[in-house]
């Protein structure tokens, strides 16, 4: 899950990110409206988490703007304010500061459910069974040992169902829009996802990208 991170103090900022990466996010930090703005013109993201108290634009008015824009990317809005009224408009959408990270993941494995139209955690995808909540994969009911890159590429394909995600949209997903990589990073890690989940778990766009395949998807009941 490629995670944009909208936040201008550098401390939070860092914890933020390293504690998401813990948990297998792949997280991009921009500090400002503008560098928000130029990012996500420039990469493909999951989801945001955004900061109100931005130092050159309020948050909610950056989102309201994006939402003119276009500009569909889940959002996640977090805030210190103290006021009632902004507590219940944050809690809404986000969280109050200071938060836990792992409730912070939660509500990003949530918001991004809800964006895809799904009510659970659990996904059938013929034998493999995913847990994206955990971070689990299983393949006729035995634990399959993902590396973070493959995870990355399963999430994406995931919370895309039915998209083609071309090579640009998935290099971002597993390594950040700052990030050079090799031309053939992603078709190797589509090789060992395929190996280790079966051959059909994606699909080949011939000169457009990947899609997630198996045509039978479905919620785990």
């Amino acid at each position: 899950m490629h995670v944009l991170l909208v936040e201008d103090n550098a401390l939070v900022a860092s914890g933020v990110k390293a504690g998401l990466q813990l948990q297998g996010f792949g997280v991009d930090v921009v500090g400002c409206a503008a560098q928000a703005d130029a990012a996500i013109k420039s990469s493909h993201f999951d989801v945001c988490v955004l900061d109100l108290g931005l130092p050159d634009e309020d948050g909610l008015h950056l989102l309201a703007r994006w939402r003119k824009q276009g500009v569909e990317v889940p959002v996640l809005v977090l805030t210190a304010r103290d006021a009632v009224g902004q507590r219940i408009e944050g809690l809404q959408t986000g969280l109050v500061k200071p938060f836990d990270l792992h409730e912070l993941a939660a509500r990003l494995h949530a918001l991004l459910r809800r964006a895809a139209g799904r009510s659970v955690d659990w996904i059938v995808l013929g034998d493999v069974r995913v847990d994206l909540a955990a971070g689990r994969a299983l393949r006729d009911a035995r634990l399959v040992d993902l590396s973070r890159r493959e995870w990355a590429l399963l999430r994406a394909l995931l919370q895309s169902p039915g998209r083609v995600l071309n090579m640009e949209q998935l290099r971002d997903s597993l390594y950040g829009y700052s990030q050079d990589v090799e031309s053939n990073a992603v078709n190797v890690h589509v090789h060992h996802l395929r190996r280790k989940l079966g051959t059909d778990i994606v699909e080949t766009v011939r000169g457009v990208g990947f899609r997630l395949g198996r045509s039978q998807d479905q919620e785990a009941q």
